[in-house]
């Protein structure tokens, strides 16, 4: 058998277990790695900015996390734990931005916004590690007070100690992007203040891409006229992944929008996956993500191709060392 060969014969055979939950630890050739709060003065953002937040990679822990079952805090723990710890992520005195989506009048049955028990335990595990300030919040699609109180996620993010910012006009800061596509823009300052980013979308399905997943989130940040970036939107997302290189990547498929997204609203159209895939690359975990849920690939989702192509990760995650976690 060729190598290309083995490896379609590898992706195929993760993505089919992983599919059912069955996806223990050792399973297809996946390798198993199981073993002060005071206010800074604000600095100007420069106008060309690109935000590179990554901790330094690690050989003796995986690339891409997967957790299934038990309850999402816990699988928030086990991401954490078999990527080496949340001091990895985050260090004392950290200001931490994290960023779920949360752009929809959606209660978290509905699974259009991100499961607020996961964005709480996120928040709780990067205050016990020393931050001195969390802050979470996204850009509204629909009216953002009623949609932060909604979703849950606002309630649940301060009863861990969060700060939750809601995208007035004064949180804008205009930042040349240096895209194809995306030039000078209005990003949303949640982003551009922090020491460290967590990027918490929801897998949901998209009737533009196919399906919305970790770089599609990035949306999120920016203020103005969105829609108009749907024209070129694998460019854009491109330009969006290559502008905001987060510390780390989770993306909820506890509850999966299967069909009708991004918006939903029918529970026909949500299915229960209680699964977690974490990691640093976020083309990988988009990848991932879209092959086991929708069965699509970077022939569809072309951002991905693109993202990498300007070496921002690989679609090719078959070809990475994979933790699956049952709990």
């Amino acid at each position: 058998m060729t190598p290309e060969l083995r490896l379609t014969a590898r992706r195929q055979a993760l993505v089919r277990l992983l599919r059912v939950g069955m996806l223990g630890a050792g399973t297809a050739g996946a390798a198993v790695w199981l073993r002060g709060r005071s206010r800074r003065p604000e600095e100007p953002i420069p106008l060309g900015v690109r935000r590179d937040l990554r901790p330094p990679a690690r050989q003796d822990v995986p690339d891409l996390v997967v957790v299934q079952g038990g309850e999402p805090r816990a699988a928030v723990r086990r991401v954490f734990e078999a990527l080496g710890g949340v001091a990895r992520f985050v260090r004392r005195g950290d200001v931490v931005a994290v960023k779920p989506n949360m752009a929809w009048d959606r209660t978290p049955e509905q699974a259009a916004n991100t499961n607020p028990e996961v964005v709480a335990e996120v928040v709780r595990l990067c205050l016990e590690a020393g931050a001195a300030r969390v802050l979470v919040g996204d850009v509204c699609t629909n009216e953002p007070q009623r949609v932060y109180q909604r979703s849950g996620i606002a309630a649940a993010a301060r009863a861990e100690g969060a700060e939750v910012i809601l995208p007035e006009r004064r949180r804008f800061r205009r930042v040349d992007l240096r895209g194809e596509v995306l030039t000078e823009w209005p990003v949303f300052d949640l982003v551009l203040r922090a020491d460290k980013v967590i990027n918490i979308p929801i897998a949901k399905h998209h009737s533009l891409t196919g399906a919305t997943l970790g770089i599609k989130n990035w949306y999120g940040i920016l203020g103005g006229q969105r829609h108009r970036l749907h024209q070129r939107i694998h460019e854009s997302l491109a330009d969006l992944a290559t502008f905001i290189r987060p510390t780390l990547t989770i993306i909820d498929a506890w509850r999966v929008l299967m069909r009708h997204g991004p918006t939903g609203g029918n529970l026909a159209d949500v299915e229960l996956r209680k699964t977690l895939v974490a990691g640093t690359d976020p083309v990988a975990l988009d990848a991932w993500a879209a092959k086991a849920y929708w069965d699509l690939d970077e022939r569809r989702m072309r951002y991905l191709t693109l993202a990498a192509q300007r070496g921002l990760g690989t679609p090719q995650f078959e070809k990475l060392r994979v933790a699956a976690i049952t709990l």
